[in-house]
């Protein structure tokens, strides 16, 4: 199927194919016939599926194709809520791409810079805002924001809305919608809390499901090093001693803990540096860019940091520390691998993370295949002497294979 082929406006068209879009995505193809009937719609699909361009092309074309429902000041007619600085700059930048040619204004709000630009912007009026809870509320309780005349509200990354705690945040702004409205939720995972929300916001959806949270992604070579917690960063060197790793997010439980590793590889001469919430937005802004324009090999990121970051070409994901929510290790791996390109996850294991892989494994219903390496043999003797019970950690030895003279086989890799 053609985005042709699904309705869409000339001037909606023009710009998707500037875009290089031509061919839409699973999510895509279900999603935006609900949307432009009017339904509410809830969807669940995970990181890197096409996800933003499912609701902002539909709302672009509905907002396009109908008149505000009041003359003279132009309220806020839809509203995108979504949890992180980094995610709702780019959901703006997605609303600009595709409505370049519709004269639809959007506007993107968020804590942690001044709030006079964006306050300007409002008073000026605009028909899309893309927002993060607590800008949100806070410019409400000031009264520069009233959404008595919304049409359409997109709640965007639901799950992870609720894992940094804003759920009294989200119900607040739920108070002062509309009735009559059309509501659109995402969500990669449906835990029962995110489904009792979902319950509570949509009239009669339609479902779409895309890529459950326990799929990853079928081109994504996924492995695992078990290593002693000291050797991490030993580790981490040897491997990226490899020059073909040009360019890898690598993913750390804590902010102190990606603050030292991009300070220990920026010794070792590895343009690297850290994303996470203790920083300036110009300063993570600034380090998203040098990332995604390969001015930076290495990005060290917190998960929350990290939610929404899309970059092409994204060959490589490591995982410093394992997450301890099986889930969190699918959006990770999820960001390399995209459109049908390779992609390679490395994680790291020491003795604590063990669980943390049992719990992956059964999430996921494969056994990740651990690598052999220089720390490898002081790990499996920690792990054993930890827990004499636990079966030893054996690395995988690849089998021999014919190849042509000058062939190199991918699991002659050195990661």
């Amino acid at each position: 199927m053609l985005f042709e082929q699904l309705g869409l406006i000339e001037p909606i068209l023009k710009a998707i194919k500037n875009e290089g879009y031509t061919t839409p995505t699973p999510i895509q193809q279900q999603s935006i016939p609900i949307v432009l009937e009017g339904k509410d719609l809830l969807g669940c699909a995970q990181t890197g599926t096409g996800k933003t361009a499912a609701f902002a092309i539909p709302i672009l074309q509905l907002l396009y194709n109908s008149k505000p429902a009041t003359q003279g000041f132009k309220h806020i007619r839809t509203l995108i809520l979504t949890p992180t600085r980094e995610l709702a700059t780019q959901i703006d930048e997605s609303f600009g791409a595709y409505g370049k040619y519709t004269g639809l204004k959007h506007d993107v709000i968020f804590g942690g810079v001044p709030q006079h630009r964006q306050t300007i912007a409002l008073r000026n009026g605009t028909d899309i805002l893309i927002a993060t809870p607590g800008r949100l509320l806070d410019l409400m309780n000031q009264g520069y924001i009233y959404l008595s005349h919304l049409e359409m509200f997109v709640l965007d990354e639901a799950d992870r809305m609720l894992d940094m705690g804003f759920i009294n945040d989200i119900k607040k702004v739920i108070r002062e919608l509309p009735q009559q409205r059309q509501t659109l939720f995402f969500s990669a995972t449906m835990p029962p809390s995110i489904a009792q929300l979902a319950n509570s916001l949509l009239y009669k959806p339609e479902k779409v499901t895309i890529t459950p949270v326990s799929t990853t992604a079928e081109r994504v070579e996924q492995s695992v090093y078990f290593v002693k917690k000291k050797d991490k960063q030993s580790l981490l060197d040897h491997i990226l001693k490899d020059k073909r790793i040009e360019r890898t997010i690598v993913f750390t439980q804590t902010k102190h803990g990606a603050d030292r590793i991009a300070k220990n590889l920026k010794k070792r001469n590895i343009n690297a540096d850290a994303l996470h919430g203790d920083k300036s937005q110009a300063s993570r802004q600034n380090t998203l860019n040098n990332f995604k324009n390969g001015r930076l090999r290495v990005l060290v990121a917190t998960d929350i940091a990290a939610r929404g970051i899309d970059v092409d070409a994204l060959e490589h994901v490591i995982n410093y520390d394992l997450p301890n929510v099986s889930e969190t290790y699918v959006h990770r791996i999820g960001r390399t691998g995209r459109a049908g390109a390779a992609g390679y996850a490395l994680s790291f294991c020491d003795t604590e993370e063990r669980p943390y892989l049992h719990s992956i494994n059964k999430l996921t219903r494969q056994v990740i295949p651990s690598v052999p390496h220089p720390f490898e043999e002081a790990a499996i003797m920690e792990a054993n002497a930890v827990n004499p019970d636990m079966p030893k950690a054996e690395p995988r030895r690849p089998k021999p294979r014919n190849r042509k003279k000058g062939q190199v086989d991918k699991r002659d890799r050195t990661f």
